[in-house]
C-alpha cells in the first residue's frame, strides 16, 4: 500500500506538470506574432515579452477563467462599465510588483469563445484596444489565457510603466503561508511512507 500511494502522488505530480505544459500550447505565442505583425504594418516597434507582464496576465487570466463572455467583458466592453480589479493590489505582490511601475501600462482582457486564434488577434487590432497597439510608447507584452479568456498587458519603458519587480521591504513580502503549507504537506507524506 505505500508504494501504492507514493506511485499515486507521483503520478498527480507528473499529471500536474504536463497540465501546465499543454495549457501553454503556443497560443500566446501566436498572438504576440500577429500583434507584432500588426505592429510592424503600421510602422511602430514590435513588443518584447516582458516576463512581470506575463505574471500579471497570468493572475488576472484566471480571475476571468469561469465567466461568461458579454458586453461588459472583454473588447466588447461598453465605455463605462469596464470591470475592475478588486484583487489587483494581491496581483501585484504575487508577481513582486509595486503600482507605481505598472501606470504607465495597459491591461487588455478579451473573452473569444474556444479562442479561435484570429478572431482572438481580431478583439485586438479592430477593437478599442488597437489605440493601444498602434501607440509607440509600449514596448513590452505579457499574455496568458485561462478558459475562453486571453489577457494581454502592455508594458513602457518608464519607471512608471516598465513592470519592474519591486525591491525587497517594498510594498510586497512573499507569503510564507504556501510554503510552511507544504512543507507539512511533504511531512505528512514521508511519515505515511514510514509507516
Amino acid at each position: 500500500m505505500d508504494s501504492r500511494a507514493f506511485f499515486l502522488c507521483a503520478l498527480a505530480i507528473v499529471a500536474s506538470s504536463l497540465l501546465h505544459c499543454a495549457r501553454s500550447d503556443g497560443s500566446d505565442d501566436q498572438l504576440l506574432k500577429g500583434i507584432n505583425s500588426y505592429r510592424g504594418s503600421l510602422k511602430v516597434p514590435a513588443l518584447t515579452e516582458n516576463k512581470n507582464a506575463d505574471c500579471l496576465a497570468e493572475q488576472l487570466a484566471k480571475q476571468f477563467k469561469d465567466q461568461q463572455c458579454t458586453n461588459t467583458t472583454g473588447s466588447n466592453t461598453v465605455p463605462g462599465t469596464e470591470q475592475q480589479f478588486p484583487d489587483y493590489p494581491k496581483y501585484l505582490d504575487r508577481c513582486h510588483l509595486n503600482a507605481s511601475v505598472t501606470e504607465d501600462g495597459q491591461v487588455m482582457p478579451a473573452c473569444v469563445p474556444g479562442l479561435v486564434a484570429n478572431v482572438v488577434l481580431t478583439n485586438y487590432t479592430k477593437s478599442q484596444y488597437n489605440l493601444y497597439l498602434n501607440d509607440s510608447k509600449y514596448s513590452g507584452v505579457g499574455i496568458a489565457n485561462e478558459g475562453d479568456w486571453v489577457v494581454v498587458v502592455l508594458s513602457t519603458n518608464t519607471d512608471s510603466g516598465d513592470y519592474s519587480p519591486a525591491p525587497p521591504g517594498s510594498n510586497w513580502a512573499p507569503s510564507v503561508r504556501p510554503f510552511s503549507q507544504l512543507i507539512v504537506s511533504l511531512v505528512g507524506f514521508v511519515i505515511l511512507l514510514l509507516k
